[in-house]
């Protein structure tokens, strides 16, 4: 089903190839200036840390509504092993880790969608294939770190989370920032809190699958004329799910990561920062989200840092 016209001319609106140069391989990142990273740096007032991503287990927040999309599993291939056979000398322990990698919190990289054979910058969807993303994979990132700004979309409206199924506007994230007292600046790095992961820490996977507010065809010039560099949300799909109209599937997912280049991130947990920003009233901190250096990788795992 090819998209619907009036969401084709949005996309060629916000459509950023080229923009910085035919070989450009991650978008809106390249917003991220070391000026943008020295500017952020002043957020930090206290030192205080916090981490944003999901308990790496086998109660992730995955169903097996995808399949092989699994849970983190962890198993020991080596326990408490004497290294030359003398358990009085060197003894160790090792493990190893078996996922879907974007099981859990994670980055999605500008080669994890496509549409009508086209990846960023009109790079052929060809160039993935069973060994991976020759273009556009979660190793072109090499590192995602600057100004993070929490937008609260549940709490500018004044309910715990919002109700699964919203479509999130440009106003309701505008609506956020004045909550924050925050102005969205080029290059930041946002985060859009709707409460949905309390159905996850409540236990009830199901919920926190389907349905799931998120951003929507009417945020997608909103997040252009920003110049986000980077966003993540507080679910499992990023986007609203079900779609807000049948005759586009996850068009947010095609416009943000083929059409603008900007790399998005799911199951990210938002609540411990919610309540942080509430308290000191500062929706604005130093973060880093730098993705594993996986090698050819549509996506990556992420434990994400606020500094504030």
């Amino acid at each position: 089903m090819a998209l619907p016209d009036d969401v084709k001319e949005l996309a060629a609106k916000v459509r950023n190839w080229g923009r910085w140069g035919d070989d450009d391989e991650i978008g809106t990142l390249n917003l991220i200036t070391d000026d943008v990273v020295k500017s952020a740096a002043k957020e930090i007032k206290s030192g205080r840390r916090l981490t944003l991503g999901l308990p790496m287990d086998e109660d992730g927040p995955q169903t097996g509504a995808i399949p092989g999309r699994d849970n983190p599993k962890r198993e020991m291939i080596m326990v408490d092993v004497a290294f030359t056979g003398d358990p009085d000398n060197f003894t160790t322990s090792d493990d190893k880790l078996s996922m879907g990698v974007q099981s859990c919190t994670h980055w999605d990289a500008l080669a994890h969608v496509s549409y009508e054979g086209k990846l960023y910058n009109g790079v052929p969807s060809n160039t993935i294939t069973e060994a991976g993303a020759a273009k556009m994979g979660i190793d072109k990132i090499k590192t995602i770190v600057g100004r993070g700004v929490l937008l609260d979309v549940a709490r500018a409206k004044g309910v715990d989370r919002v109700e699964g199924g919203y479509p999130l506007t440009g106003d309701d994230l505008d609506a956020a920032a004045e909550l924050g007292k925050v102005k969205v600046q080029p290059g930041d790095i946002v985060l859009v809190r709707t409460g949905h992961m309390q159905w996850f820490h409540e236990g009830d996977r199901e919920k926190y699958g389907v349905p799931a507010p998120g951003p929507s065809l009417q945020s997608v010039q909103w997040f252009r004329d920003h110049d986000v560099a980077a966003v993540a949300t507080d679910n499992i799909t990023f986007e609203v799910y079900p779609s807000e109209r049948e005759d586009a599937v996850l068009p947010v997912h095609l416009l943000h990561l083929v059409d603008m280049g900007m790399t998005q991130g799911q199951n990210w947990d938002l609540e411990e920062l919610a309540v942080d920003c509430a308290n000191d009233g500062r929706y604005a901190f130093f973060l880093d989200a730098s993705p594993m250096p996986l090698t050819g990788g549509v996506g990556s795992p992420v434990n994400p840092v606020v500094v504030k």
